[in-house]
């Protein structure tokens, strides 16, 4: 079949659908269906029975919001390709910020800690690792499903040779997680479950993320509350907390952080749509230097 009339059929009835971003979707599931880059279906002209049959199921799931990383089997994160699927939280774009803000606190440490609470598919922990070697990576997730995850991409990772992520199952809000590293640790970092219940969200979300990733409580923030003293715990002073945030706690979580009283330079930061993102603190008693 006409490799330009298949995408051109997909395209619309992914526009039909709602699907943000109809074209490139179904770029990226017929890349999927014949294993070849994006940029190879400019010079395709045919695709096979079969193969446009596969990829005429997979556009049907995708008019369905089943996420299109849960069809590819892939989401990019920075310099990774992760393994995900059902069970586990998809990486977003925005949160590759926040890893990058995490790099630049360790940056001048030759063998920093970093902890990542609630590490789902791994993609802050592990990019921490593939981009600075030396650094010792704690991830720490909850959900019996998303941490089969993790332990796969964290494997496979370790396999290519990034520096190995130690990968443990824990509640982030567990006054006993980790307390042999306690005073010890660099920089903390978490995506956690922020979304107030009872949100409206989009059905890629709502039906195909696990609940733990997502609901927060009545305001999105009581897993941040127990997280908040987790942290403390663990990071020495001086050190540094750094938590992604929904859109429309830009102004509540640094509140939250900074009524604690154990916080200073407390900041928000917005993502390349400006809009607000994560929140970064610094434990009070020691040096900002990094």
């Amino acid at each position: 079949m006409n490799a330009r009339a298949l995408l051109g059929d997909a395209a619309r009835r992914l526009t039909e659908a709602g699907v943000e971003s109809p074209r490139v979707d179904a770029e990226l599931l017929l890349s999927a269906v014949l294993g070849v880059p994006r940029a190879r279906l400019l010079t395709l002209v045919d695709v096979a029975d079969d193969a446009a049959a596969r990829f005429a199921d997979l556009v049907e799931q995708r008019a369905s919001r089943v996420p299109l990383q849960h069809l590819t089997g892939t989401a990019p994160f920075r310099q990774l390709e992760l393994a995900v699927g059902p069970g586990v939280f998809v990486p977003r774009p925005e949160t590759e910020l926040i890893a990058g803000w995490v790099l630049d606190r360790i940056a001048g440490l030759p063998e920093p800690t970093v902890v990542d609470l609630g590490a789902g598919s791994g993609a802050i922990a592990l990019s921490v690792a593939a981009e600075h070697p030396g650094a010792r990576v704690v991830a720490v997730e909850r959900d019996a499903g998303a941490i089969e995850w993790t332990r796969h991409n964290a494997g496979a990772r370790a396999a290519a040779g990034d520096t190995p992520v130690e990968v443990l199952a824990g509640d982030m809000t567990d006054p006993a997680l980790l307390d042999q590293l306690d005073g010890t640790v660099d920089v903390v970092v978490s995506n956690p479950p922020y979304v107030p219940d009872g949100a409206r969200l989009p059905g890629e979300v709502a039906d195909h993320d696990p609940p733990l990733a997502l609901w927060g409580g009545p305001d999105g923030l009581d897993v941040v509350r127990g997280l908040l003293v987790t942290a403390a715990r663990l990071l020495r002073p001086g050190g540094w907390l750094g938590i992604e945030h929904a859109d429309q706690q830009g102004s509540a979580l640094p509140a939250l952080i900074r009524a604690s009283g154990a916080w200073a330079e407390v900041t928000d930061h917005a993502d390349l749509a400006g809009r607000p993102r994560y929140t970064t603190a610094r434990l009070g008693g020691g040096s900002s230097q990094q």
